[in-house]
């Protein structure tokens, strides 16, 4: 039976290492390797791990004697995690990277449990603690009677050392730091301790249909929407002239509510069959589109609290859209936006624009089933 091990990891790949340790020293040295991480935790393992004249993976097989070609473990093999974008993203600090870290869990999980005669270890000791909490959940997801989970504890003198990735078979004395005082100190490799903890999980693979295991689903069809919080909404008052977001609220004027108003509208009414529309950009507009739906916008602006009868609006405002004032307005309302949710919600939330002039389109990136207008 061959044996994989899944890990997640940030930006300290020494926790790579140290599971191998604990795994080789309990005679379970694996077959294969896979891990999940970012951007950046890809650039560490690279540079700190397999470079193959001084990384410490290939350190770690002369040490013990193991031949690294017997270990499906190249850089392909690690799984930089990639937002809505398609771009490799720099940490896991939001909710969407953090779905997407799950995602690329579930499938990664997915994947090597469905290979027959194999056992997967999965190492939820590095990276932030939901990279970990992601990856477990994927294993009580897909994992299987022969499969495990598993934390590493390490000496906390040791744990916290740049220095350190294994106790090597020659022990040696390494510069530590006072976790207190940040003091340096020295102390030999001999008294470093790393357990190898297995963690109880139920697996819930024998409970899910034929169907849930053709293919990797998303966490929601996978019973965790038990679990965890719903995604949260994009309220957009027209009446009360605000815009509502993870319990925060906007207040926006009645010109700039009537035009955000109008492309939530558009993205809602969109004719697409797509599930996830979060990345589809085929309900942008480009302006000469939005200025044939002045009357639209207009009628939006009559609904909100101070706005005028469209017959009484002027005909240089709000009325009637053009290039230059349709880039006014996007560009004070992203602002706005920005200014009151934050610069990691922007994305979301901006008004933003595809393509090149003139056919530059313009909408909200947003799921549409995260949109609710109120008139």
């Amino acid at each position: 039976m061959k044996r994989y091990l899944v890990a997640a990891s940030g930006m300290s790949p020494q926790v790579i290492t140290e599971t191998l340790y604990a795994l080789h020293m309990e005679g379970r040295m694996v077959d294969g390797i896979r891990i999940i991480t970012t951007k950046e935790g890809k650039r560490e393992i690279n540079a700190n791990l397999l470079n193959q004249e001084d990384g410490h993976y290939y350190r770690f097989c002369r040490d013990y004697g193991i031949n690294p070609d017997t270990i499906d473990f190249q850089p392909k093999h690690i799984i930089a995690v990639k937002g809505e974008h398609g771009m490799e993203l720099d940490d896991i600090s939001t909710d969407e990277e953090n779905e997407a870290f799950l995602r690329a869990c579930m499938e990664t999980a997915f994947e090597l449990t469905g290979l027959t005669d194999t056992a997967v270890f999965f190492s939820i000791a590095g990276g932030r603690k939901t990279m970990g909490a992601c990856l477990s959940v994927a294993a009580q997801c897909y994992g299987r009677p022969q499969d495990r989970i598993y934390h590493v504890l390490v000496s906390p003198e040791f744990e916290s050392s740049r220095d350190f990735y294994y106790p090597p078979p020659e022990s040696r004395v390494i510069e530590l730091k006072d976790s207190k005082t940040r003091e340096p100190f020295f102390k030999d490799t001999r008294y470093a301790r790393i357990t190898l903890v297995p963690m109880p999980f139920i697996s819930v693979r024998r409970s899910l249909s034929h169907e849930m295991l053709k293919g990797p689903e998303s966490p929601q069809a996978l019973m965790l929407s038990l679990v965890r919080d719903p995604l949260p909404v994009l309220i957009v008052n027209l009446k009360e002239q605000k815009l509502i977001w993870k319990g925060k609220e906007l207040d926006l004027r009645a010109s700039w509510i009537a035009l955000y108003a109008f492309f939530a509208m558009t993205k809602k009414e969109a004719s697409c069959d797509k599930k996830n529309c979060h990345s589809c950009e085929e309900c942008y507009k480009t302006y000469l589109e939005i200025d044939s739906e002045s009357a639209r916008i207009a009628d939006y602006y009559s609904l909100t609290g101070l706005g005028r009868d469209k017959d009484e609006m002027s005909n240089s405002g709000i009325k009637q859209i053009n290039a230059e004032n349709l880039r006014v307005y996007r560009t004070k309302i992203n602002k706005a936006l920005e200014h009151s949710f934050g610069a990691h919600e922007i994305a979301n939330l901006e008004i933003s624009a595809h393509g090149k002039k003139p056919n530059t389109g313009y909408g909200i990136l947003l799921d549409r089933e995260r949109i609710r207008v109120v008139m």
